[in-house]
This record gives structure tokens, sequence and C-alpha cells, in this order.
């Protein structure tokens, strides 16, 4: 005896809990699966534990694709203002910490509770610990799963993408679009922290360092702060370019994030040397390491004009080529996904087989840091949520 619903959703993260509750809403149906024994793991553990849920200037200039004007619909229709909306419906204190991200004041629990207080007021079965087997479509859906089969009308994919292996990340939802005619864009780990090369590898004795920076690679540039580790660079403007970047390519970081050209043009005259000018300006671990490798060891008033230049050019375009990045174990998201060229972006609809969606981070649609991922789930989980 099989089960029917009129929507399953595959996946119990944020999309999954967006579109379950909001088809529920409707009055359909809805069984949420998840293989995991709890949903929202990868919520849990976001923001530091406190949960980055959306981003107050979200919008299609914030996201990677293939076909870039792809998310704006869904953008368009379910705001961030529409999140944080709910959040105050369900009474959780949050607070903007930088640059428009909403973080909950206490746990990322809250959000999860939040989200499984509206599954549970739309009906929604939410059942973990059920991984999916197989799939097969003749009319219905059917769902052959660990815990028995089942069917539905519409099947809605929102298994994630193949960061954070240990928290059941697979490429089940990539593989069943495939199987379904779907095209898959390459895939490729996004939000991770980059490798050194056998040159730079000397740069980890500044691990634990760091610096502010704004960081360039493919007509990209972010403004933030670079962490050096032990195996090579971290920290917000890493994560963010290493969207961008790809091998072989050079990052180039500007380190005047105040006014160290100034202060070396005035000490040009004084015998003061490099290193102890930018020491006033960044740490000074890093400014001796820095000299050590591109200025040469002399009081600035022995600098010839062209080795002065130099070092100035060099303090607004450094150049780091990494070897590689730290992969899936450590990236925040999966750059790539279900070609949206094969989507509606109204409904999310597969445009090869009725009834059948993709939300969420299985899409190739890619946010920046910063709480815009989250919201590309509650957008795209929303959207599917009104048609399915």
């Amino acid at each position: 005896m099989q089960e029917h619903f009129d929507v399953i959703v595959i996946g119990g993260g944020g999309a999954g809990m967006m579109c379950a509750f909001t088809a529920g809403r409707r009055g359909r149906r809805v069984a949420l699966l998840e293989h995991n024994d709890r949903v929202g793991k990868k919520i849990a553990i976001s923001g530091g534990g406190r949960c980055n849920f959306t981003n107050l200037g979200a919008s299609a200039e914030n996201f990677l694709s293939e076909r870039p004007d792809f998310c704006k619909s869904a953008l368009a229709r379910f705001t961030p203002w529409d999140f944080v909306a709910l959040v105050e419906r369900h009474g959780i204190a949050y607070h903007e910490k930088k640059l428009g991200q909403q973080f909950c004041d206490g746990s990322s629990s809250a959000i999860i509770g939040m989200l499984l207080a509206e599954c549970a007021a739309a009906r929604v079965e939410v059942l973990c610990g059920v991984r999916v087997l197989d799939v097969k479509k003749t009319g219905r859906f059917h769902l052959t799963t660990g815990g028995g089969a089942l069917t539905c009308d519409s099947l809605v994919v929102a298994t994630g993408g193949l960061s954070f292996a240990k928290l059941g990340a697979t490429d089940f939802g990539h593989r069943l679009a495939r199987e379904f005619g779907h095209r898959v864009t390459p895939l490729r780990p996004a939000l991770v922290p980059l490798t050194f090369s056998a040159e730079d590898q000397p740069l980890h004795v500044l691990s634990g360092l760091s610096i502010p920076v704004v960081a360039r690679c493919a007509d990209a540039q972010f403004e933030e702060a670079m962490l050096f580790t032990h195996r090579g660079i971290s920290g917000p403007a890493i994560l963010q370019i290493s969207s961008y970047w790809r091998d072989g390519d050079l990052i180039k970081f500007d380190l005047d994030a105040g006014n160290i050209e100034a202060s070396l043009r005035a000490a040009r005259a004084t015998g003061r040397d490099i290193a102890g000018v930018l020491s006033e300006h960044m740490p000074r671990r890093f400014a001796e390491a820095w000299c050590a490798r591109h200025a040469p060891s002399k009081p600035l008033v022995h600098y010839k004009q062209s080795e002065f230049d130099a070092v100035i050019a060099l303090l607004h375009a450094w150049p780091l080529q990494p070897a590689g990045t730290e992969g899936y174990p450590k990236a925040e998201v999966t750059l790539g996904g279900v070609d949206t060229g094969g989507l509606s972006s109204k409904t999310m609809e597969s445009r090869h087989v009725p009834g059948l969606y993709f939300i969420g981070e299985v899409v190739d649609v890619t946010g920046w840091l910063g709480g815009y991922n989250f919201q590309w789930a509650w957008a795209s989980g929303n959207a599917a949520g009104q048609a399915a």
C-alpha cells in the first residue's frame, strides 16, 4: 500500500521547510522528507550558531549563475522584509550585524523552531530518517524510500549542494535532475578558504592574523577582512572572492585600508624604515613578513624613486596565486547546480517534467556571504510552494 501526498518535498533544510509550509497553507497535503535524524542541520551551524538568516540588501547582483536574471522573479516576490516579518511574528529577537546582515540575538535553533511551527500549523508531515532511494514518474511520482513507498502529484527537490558532507550533504539532487533530463552546470566549492602555493607557504607563520583588505579577482572585488591560516587564507574577503576565483587566477589585494600610502610619503624624508610605518596601520608580524619579501631593508630616505613607487604599487595590488581551495568540507555552499534554463523562474518547476520542482542550493544560483543564500532558500521555496 502506497501512501499518497499532494506534494512531497525532499530535503529538510531552509528551502524545503519554507516550500512545505507554503504549500500546506494552500490546503495541500504535504510530506517533508529528511534523511538526517532532524531537520535544519545546516541552519543550526550557520552564522556561528546565530543564523545570518537574511540580508536586507539582497538583489540579483548578489548571486552567481549562468543565467544571472533567473533569480529576480522569486527574490522580488518574497523579499528579506517578508522573512523579517515572519521572524517578528514569532517573537524572535534579532539584530543587524553589518552590511544588511540579520542575525538572531540568541541561537539559530529559534529559526528552526519557527519553520517547524509553521510546518505544524500547515499540517505538514515532517518525516526524518527517511532516505529516498529511487524516483519514477508514471503519471504520479513514485518514491521508493527506506521507510516504504510513497506517491505524489508534485515533487520538490530541496536537497542542497555538496558542502558539509558531515551534515549529510550528497549529490542526490543533481543525480535526480540528470535522470529527469536536466543539465547540471559545473560544480565547485564556493565561499571557501584558499590554500597557499609552495611559493607562499612561508606565510603560514602569520596564522591567526587578520587584516583589512580589498580583494580583487575576475572583475569582482570585496572590502572585508582577510585571515591567514596554517594552510592558506580565509576570512570574509577570501570567502567572497573564492566564488569568482578559478585555478591559476591571481588575487590582488589592496592593503591600504586607511592612509598607509600617505604615511609612507610623509616618512619618505626621514630615517624611518617601511616596516615601522606599516606597523602603525597593520599587525607588526605581517608588516615585517611583507617587507622581508617585497621591501629592501633600509631607511625610506635611501629608497630610489623607482623603488618607492614599486612598493606603493605593490601595497595597492599585492598578488597571491592560491594553489587551490579547502574543498567541500570547508565550503559554505556549492557553486553551480541544476541549470536554470530548464526551470520556470516564477514557479521553479521543471520545463521538462510537469510537477517536478528544484529549489535552494541544488539550483545554479549561488549567493554571496552574508545571508544571501538563506534569502534564496526562502524565496525559491516560497515560489515553488505557491505552485506545487
